[in-house]
């Protein structure tokens, strides 16, 4: 058979179980998906030279790591022409680009420094998303930011936090395309700390002095986003889940945002999708691979990576849910490492997109779980590959060859750095 037959049996297939795929693929393609620039060049940024802080680590030294804006940019090119479906791009503070000789420090910049990413944004018709970056800096004092004591440190990251809300802005407004501006930091201890709720309350209070800078609400969406621990911070967490998911609650226009390697290994961020839809109107994600902890693997279409999809789509939180990739592996190829993880992700969505959720709700409402079992079970043998190759062949990035492509890249291009 060729693939278009096999294509129209497996089509033929899904309709019987209710099924539409076109309608399926012609859904996926205006589902953005943000994809983080930092995979490219191992979290590294443009504006310093000291090593990685936070409580994040990279691991690995493949060779090709990009090291300018202009390297980056070129990646990131190659891997937009290997991804099927819609995109926006993922870009932390950082990765501000200065003129030759110019350089502001964090609590200072301005969306002027980003002119070339919107530029390079706006001509393959991308949105942007942003993260102030609260990490790897030497202001970063005793492991704290937004939460430290002292009140100069503090200070600084708050002021770089509404440079950050200007700035993300200044993207929607340039794109069409509303910013998810992500808050996160590091801060945390090592050990047992003798004051748990002091640096809370503090961080709340920077958090709420950060979003009072003034915004469009419709074209800027800050989120706060927790975690459990890092390296270095093993014993607590300022901005943790609970923290997070009560700030986001209690205060209007801030979204509750999930990592999923940011939870203890036996929670399931795929429960806690339709928990936080119950309550939140929006809500967003970082998409990742967590081995026993929040290591950042590359995405793979794994039990999980469904389970979060299938609970995005059955719970018609398409246009509610904030999706954006979130890792970064310096041990493999990084084209590679980014375009698995996004086509991935696609896969998921392309596979909720291909179950029939009205029939299996309907069971579940009639407490027919025999019936449910069964049903499930044998759409687990549907010939979804089919499906997902046609969804690639109309986007013009098929399954087979890419891999060729970057084998090709990384000859010509990485290996030359």
């Amino acid at each position: 058979m060729t693939t278009a037959e096999r294509y129209a049996s497996a089509k033929e297939m899904y309709a019987k179980l209710g099924v539409d795929t076109e309608a399926a693929i012609a859904k996926l393609k205006e589902i953005p998906v943000s994809l983080h620039c930092w995979q490219g060049d191992d979290v590294i940024g443009f504006d310093h030279d000291g090593p990685l802080t936070g409580g994040i680590q990279t691991t690995g030294n493949y060779p090709g790591k990009a090291t300018t804006p202009e390297q980056l940019m070129q990646d990131i090119d190659k891997v937009l022409s290997l991804l099927p479906g819609k995109k926006k791009l993922n870009l932390h503070a950082w990765y501000a680009i200065f003129e030759q000789g110019e350089f502001v420090d964090r609590d200072k910049i301005e969306p002027k420094h980003f002119a070339k990413w919107v530029a390079f944004a706006k001509e393959r018709h991308l949105g942007i998303d942003f993260n102030p970056t609260f990490f790897s800096h030497e202001k970063v004092k005793d492991g704290l930011t937004l939460s430290s004591s002292d009140e100069e440190t503090r200070r600084f990251w708050i002021n770089h936090g509404k440079a950050c809300i200007r700035i993300s802005e200044y993207f929607a407004k340039e794109t069409g395309v509303p910013c998810v501006m992500n808050i996160w930091t590091g801060d945390g201890s090592k050990d047992i700390p003798a004051d748990r709720l002091g640096p809370r309350e503090r961080y709340k209070t920077a958090i709420e002095e950060i979003i009072s800078e003034p915004h469009d609400p419709q074209l800027v969406k800050p989120c706060v986003e927790s975690k459990v621990f890092g390296i270095g911070v093993e014993s607590y967490t300022v901005g943790s889940a609970e923290f997070s998911l009560s700030f986001a609650a209690t205060h209007e226009g801030c979204l509750p945002l999930m990592d999923n390697g940011h939870y203890h290994p036996t929670e399931l961020v795929s429960d806690k999708i339709p928990a936080l839809l119950a309550f939140y109107p929006e809500i967003a994600l970082h998409i990742t691979r967590p081995v026993r902890w929040d290591s950042d693997h590359v995405v793979l279409f794994d039990d999980e990576t469904k389970e979060m999809a299938k609970e995005i789509v059955r719970c018609n939180g398409l246009n509610r849910v904030h999706m954006a990739l979130d890792y970064f592996d310096a041990s493999i190829n990084r084209i590679c490492a980014w375009t698995v993880g996004f086509r991935s992700w696609q896969k998921a969505l392309l596979s909720a997109l291909c179950t029939p959720f009205a029939q299996w709700k309907e069971l579940q409402d009639k407490a027919d779980w025999t019936a449910l079992m069964v049903h499930q079970e044998a759409l687990k043998t549907m010939p979804f590959g089919d499906v997902w190759n046609e969804y690639c062949r109309q986007c013009g990035t098929p399954e087979e060859g890419w891999f060729d492509e970057v084998k090709r890249y990384e000859e010509e291009v990485l290996l030359k750095r």
